[in-house]
Parts: C-alpha cells; sequence; structure tokens
C-alpha cells in the first residue's frame, strides 16, 4: 500500500486499524492465500457441494456422488520454476576477495535455503519479505516472514522504498484453562519498532508486556538490536521484498480459471462414470408413492407395482469419450502455455532432444525465470546493505565499496552425450576453464581444476618439490 501523506492527521492506533481492515478485505491478500492453498493442492474444487431442487429452491443433497479431483498443477509449475533457478548453490562474485569471504560467512550456508523459501513463497503469494536481526548469541539472521502477515507502507508507486511495516499476527494465549488467541502487531521504522495488540473489541492497544523493561521516558520506540549493551537500529526498515514480478502478482493468477475448469470437468465425468453403475428408470403408471418407495421396493422385493398402463423402461447413459478428452487435452496444453511451465509429458521431441528442442522446451519456463532473477538481484543489492550494516556495528570485519553481485546458476535438463561430444569439440578454441564449467558430470569447477593439475604432474615434478621443501626446511 502506498503511504498517504494526510495520514500524519491519524493517531498509530488509527492508522494500524484502518490498514489491518484494508489488507484483510483486499484481494490482494485473498490471492495469497489462495495461492498458498493451491500450491498445496487444496484447490476450490474441494469445497464443491451437490445440490437437488425442491419447489423451485435449491437443497444441498450429499446423496449425489461429488467427486472432488484436485490437480496439482501449481505445486508442479513453483517447484520447477524454483528448483530451476534457485536450487543449485549460487556463486556471489566482488573484486574483493576478503571483504566477499566477509559476506559470505556472514551469510552462512543456510541462506541457500533461504533463498529457495523466498522462490517459492513469492512464486505463490506475489512477493515473499525476509526480516534481518541479530540474534541472542549476536549473528546475523535473515527470517521469512509470511506475506499476508505484512503489511508495506510504501513511499514510491514502484514500491522500492519503504516508510513502514506492519506486522500482525496470531499469538495463542490462556486465560485460565481457556485457549484463545490474541492477535499481535509491530510497527517497524528505520528507528525502531513500536508493539501493540488487537483487544476483543477490535480496538489497537499498546502491547503492555513488551514495554515491562522499558525506562518510563523511553518513549514507544524499542530499538531494533543490542550490542555489548548498547541500543542500536538499522536505520532502515528491516524487510527486503523479493518480487515473483513487477506487478507482484502469483503464479496462480495467470491460470487459476483454467485450472477450475480442469478440475471441475474431470470431477463431473468421474461423477458421471461412477453413475453409469447403475441405470436410469423410467417409470409409468407407477402407484407407488416417491422413488425412494419405488427404489426400496425394487431392491427388497425385486418388483413393484403399477397400474394396467404402466411399466418400467431403462436408460443407459453414454460419455462421449472424443469431446471429453480433446477438452481436456486443450485445457492442459493452456495451463501448461499460460503457466509458462515445462510439460514432461510431451513426446513429439524424443527420448534425446537436442540442445535447441530443449531450450524451444524451456523458454516459457526461462522467460519466467528471468523477471525472478532481475528481481533477486535487486532484493540481494538492498540485503547486502544489512549485512554490511552488521559488520559495521559488530566490528567483524571491515566493509568494502566494491559491488557484489549475485549469480544464480540454472538447473537445465540437457542431453549430456551431446554435451560432452561439444566439449571435447571446442578444445583448443576456448578455454579449458570454460570447457570444464560446462561439462554435465562437473559440479566444483575449482576442485576439478585442481584434481586434473594433480594427476597431470609427473613422478619426477612430485620428487622435485618435496627435494625443493625439504631445502627449505633445512634453511
Amino acid at each position: 500500500m502506498e503511504f498517504q501523506n494526510d495520514i500524519n492527521m491519524l493517531t498509530r492506533p488509527e492508522l494500524i486499524k484502518i490498514e489491518i481492515n484494508e489488507f484483510n478485505a483486499s484481494k490482494e491478500r485473498q490471492l495469497m492465500i489462495k495461492g498458498e492453498k493451491y500450491y498445496k493442492v487444496e484447490n476450490d474444487i474441494l469445497d464443491r457441494k451437490m445440490y437437488r431442487y425442491e419447489d423451485e429452491q435449491p437443497v444441498l443433497d450429499e446423496t449425489k456422488t461429488n467427486h472432488k479431483l484436485a490437480h496439482g498443477f501449481m505445486h508442479e509449475f513453483v517447484d520447477d520454476k524454483v528448483n530451476y533457478l534457485l536450487s543449485r548453490p549460487y556463486a556471489m562474485k566482488c573484486k574483493d576477495t576478503a571483504y566477499l569471504k566477509l559476506v559470505q560467512n556472514t551469510l552462512g550456508k543456510r541462506f541457500q535455503h533461504r533463498i529457495v523459501q523466498l522462490g517459492t513463497e513469492c512464486s505463490n503469494k506475489g512477493i515473499a519479505w525476509s526480516y534481518q536481526y541479530i540474534d541472542a548469541s549476536g549473528q546475523f539472521r535473515t527470517m521469512r516472514i509470511p506475506s499476508e502477515q505484512l503489511i508495506p507502507l510504501w513511499f514510491d508507486n514502484d514500491h522500492e522504498e519503504l516508510q513502514a511495516m506492519i506486522r500482525y499476527y496470531p499469538v495463542e494465549v490462556y486465560e485460565g484453562k481457556e485457549r484463545k488467541y490474541v492477535t499481535k502487531i509491530e510497527y517497524h521504522t528505520q528507528d525502531g519498532v513500536e508493539y501493540y495488540e488487537q483487544d476483543k473489541d477490535g480496538e489497537i492497544i499498546l502491547d503492555a508486556e513488551k514495554y515491562l523493561d522499558q525506562p518510563e521516558d523511553g518513549g514507544l520506540l524499542i530499538p531494533h538490536f543490542t550490542i555489548d549493551n548498547e541500543p542500536g537500529t538499522w536505520e532502515r526498515i528491516p524487510f527486503v521484498p523479493w518480487k515473483n514480478n513487477d506487478y507482484e502478482l502469483p503464479d496462480l493468477q495467470f491460470i487459476k480459471t483454467i485450472i477450475d475448469d480442469y478440475d471441475l470437468t474431470r470431477s463431473d465425468v468421474s461423477n458421471l462414470i461412477a453413475d453409469l453403475r447403475s441405470l436410469i428408470y423410467v417409470l409409468k403408471g407407477y402407484d407407488g408413492e416417491d422413488l425412494s418407495t419405488f427404489m426400496r421396493d425394487l431392491a427388497y422385493y425385486h418388483g413393484i407395482k403399477v397400474d394396467e398402463d404402466g411399466g418400467v423402461d431403462t436408460l443407459n447413459p453414454k460419455i462421449d469419450i472424443e469431446a471429453a478428452s480433446k477438452h481436456f487435452e486443450q485445457l492442459q496444453k493452456d495451463i501448461y502455455r499460460f503457466g509458462q511451465a515445462v510439460d514432461k509429458g510431451q513426446d513429439k521431441l524424443g527420448n534425446s532432444p537436442s540442445g535447441v528442442a530443449l531450450r524451444f522446451i524451456y523458454s516459457g519456463l526461462d522467460l519466467k525465470c528471468n523477471n525472478l532473477e532481475d528481481s533477486f538481484k535487486w532484493s540481494f543489492e538492498q540485503l547486502i546493505y544489512f549485512v554490511n550494516k552488521y559488520l559495521e556495528v559488530t566490528k567483524k570485519g571491515t566493509t568494502s565499496d566494491r559491488e557484489i553481485s549475485i549469480v544464480f546458476n540454472r538447473d537445465i535438463d540437457i542431453n549430456e552425450s551431446q554435451a560432452i561430444t561439444d566439449c571435447q569439440n571446442s578444445k583448443g578454441v576456448i578455454s579449458d576453464r570454460t570447457i570444464i564449467a560446462n561439462h554435465p558430470w562437473v559440479e566444483n569447477v575449482e576442485e576439478e581444476i585442481g584434481q586434473i593439475e594433480k594427476e597431470n604432474s609427473t613422478p619426477d615434478d612430485d620428487l622435485l618439490k618435496q627435494h625443493d621443501h625439504g631445502n627449505q626446511d633445512e634453511k
């Protein structure tokens, strides 16, 4: 949400209440929740109910066949996208190698997993958020906060500069033996955090527990962190956005209606197939009370009573399998096309497609990942600010004005034999390092080069190195 100039006329609790109410009712938040549900294959079809009509009014009918077939397209698409772009270890580049090492150590190996989490979150919800903090042991940490808990107040239309951040989330509490949920609220600024909660009447009040240890004249702002008993702030709001695209839309937005139709029609056909097990009876001159009595008599007595002109005929409904199959096939093509996903079921390209064919198969996924990659590179630049600030306040190392860039290594399927042949044919045309880096069996270029050098060294070379090392020891 954009930060309006006239909100300064509101008190902080009034502002928070308005923003939370608007966000709860917004299509943006509902789409976030829906995106995660479809990723978990909790599609809308699971909520479908069957009705019959009595006196022209719909009445819930739980006896009707009601198969609910939810298809996991979104789970497949999001996992493919994230694994393709983010699952392989990323690389960071900087001309100042000592500074680069500091940043890598500060982020830690766990940040690779955090990147994957953020990729999944923003694909499902349009935008993901990482929260930067310093833990009790003085270590730099990042945390993924669910997007539906956060209301950003932006300075600008491009959503690049934060004015404030509201976080609200439920907390389980006990009053005696009764379990209740209380909504806790945090209002983050560049100077600290204010803590509130929502009472049973929906009003926003101060969270008294957070201020028990604060000095009476300390005000409402609580510092972002404490280093050596000294309070400190990031001088920025400690949240970094990781956007799925410029419009901050989840992947579900582009194919939800097609998936819903696929779920619905597949479920309807499944219902029809199940119902075909029973004949449809056409009654003439039946003197029973209702259809339930007819079915009971038929099952128990194996017969029914009709008048002199009556009788019973049966119908056996049929399914137009060809029309249904064509419809499902077209829906599936549309889902993969507009979802920009890789259709693993297509068999027109053979068992070992060439590099050109693979690039064609992955073209849609590449376009989708290009947006995500550009967005994540910008977010990574924002993250580096907090790493530098951490190194500065903890005095754990010297920062640098040298730019650090992140490189994502896409995990594309390849024709392995063709790739090896291409590497062999490139000998003498490009550098050996480039050839090694593109060989499908190589996971770590530096380790592979070191192993090659070790294997290429002759016994005489090894003896000479040992002799030189011995002379240095004597000196």
